[in-house]
């Protein structure tokens, strides 16, 4: 990474957080005021700006979440002040409101074991978490991140991440390539499983589930395998490289799409599966995925910032004692 990648990380972090009318604004406005001061940094040691100066000038510019702060209308839900005894009533009330309702629903009159069981289930899971386990892990996450950056103060400070870093690195990249690998081995023959889980001694009409109708294996179903097999070679270019760069992930959206317009293809144009259940089972699944990847694709492209038309490099003084950087106009 160069000083410029530096900083367009950072500024592309700050804006994330930002509302989406303003994001391009500020970010254009902050690349130039951040390149500004990375020249007149790199012109009072002598030398040329590069990575690890750009990270020392962004830690001491902030945290992206405090620059980014001072770019929107401050927001204040709880006062910093009532923070602790805010936390501290809600763990005591959630616990006293629990335990009167425990109370309540073992003390019914004619009620057995067995259903005291299925009634304190019912609350918990249909009650008590859809209600309360967002804002209460949400307020135990802050309050435990706030008492995080009070005690370990450099844990909060800004570390660059490169475009085509590999998210999660090379091991979570290595049990995608097994995932597809094994996808495309079910794919191939779905009675595979079958034969794995209860060593072929299941049910025959299991096997009758699982089988293939004649129309999908003759017209799609090569198609489709092809799709997703030619992910694993764009994985392993990934994994050998340890980044993804620009024209990777382009390959890898147009192949997303495209087996996504696959699936929908299969779902919408005759049986997959012998019978009708299982039938639909898989059609179910098949929309199921192309549902999440077009969801992640569309937050992608919607998490994309785009400071400037044209990017301008960060340098410090020439030889002739001027900078070498243009500014943005």
């Amino acid at each position: 990474m160069d000083a410029n990648d530096v900083i367009e990380g950072y500024v592309s972090e700050v804006a994330l957080q930002l509302p989406r009318r303003q994001r391009n604004d500020v970010a254009l406005e902050l690349t130039a005021l951040l390149r500004e001061g990375l020249e007149d940094r790199a012109e009072a040691a002598g030398r040329d700006a590069d990575a690890t100066m750009a990270v020392e000038f962004l830690n001491s510019f902030g945290r992206p979440e405090d620059v980014a702060a001072r770019y929107r209308q401050a927001l204040t839900v709880i006062d910093p002040a009532d923070g602790p005894r805010f936390v501290r009533l809600t763990w005591i009330g959630l616990v006293i409101i629990w335990g009167l309702g425990l109370l309540e629903v073992l003390g019914q009159p004619g009620v057995s074991g067995a259903d005291t069981i299925l009634l304190i289930g019912r609350f918990w899971f249909g009650t008590v978490l859809p209600s309360l386990w967002w804002p209460g892990l949400l307020v135990a996450y802050f309050a435990t991140s706030a008492w995080v950056g009070r005690r370990w103060p450099p844990a909060a400070d800004w570390k660059p991440r490169a475009k085509d870093r590999l998210d999660g690195g090379r091991a979570a990249l290595l049990l995608g390539m097994a995932g597809v690998a094994l996808g495309c081995v079910v794919l191939s023959n779905p009675t595979v499983v079958l034969d794995v889980v209860w060593q072929g001694r299941a049910a025959p009409a299991a096997y009758t589930a699982l089988t293939y109708d004649p129309g999908f294996l003759q017209r799609q179903a090569p198609w489709l395998f092809a799709l997703v097999l030619s992910n694993l070679p764009l994985m392993a270019f990934a994994l050998v490289k340890g980044r993804r760069p620009a024209g990777l992930r382009r390959l890898e959206t147009g192949l997303s799409l495209l087996t996504c317009a696959m699936m929908l293809w299969v779902v919408f144009d005759g049986p997959v599966l012998a019978t009708p259940a299982g039938d639909e089972t898989a059609k179910f699944l098949m929309l199921a995925i192309v549902v999440v990847v077009l969801l992640g694709l569309a937050v992608s492209r919607y998490r994309e910032v785009r400071p400037a038309a044209t990017r301008t490099a960060v340098a410090g003084p020439n030889a002739s004692g001027h900078s070498a950087s243009e500014r943005p106009r």
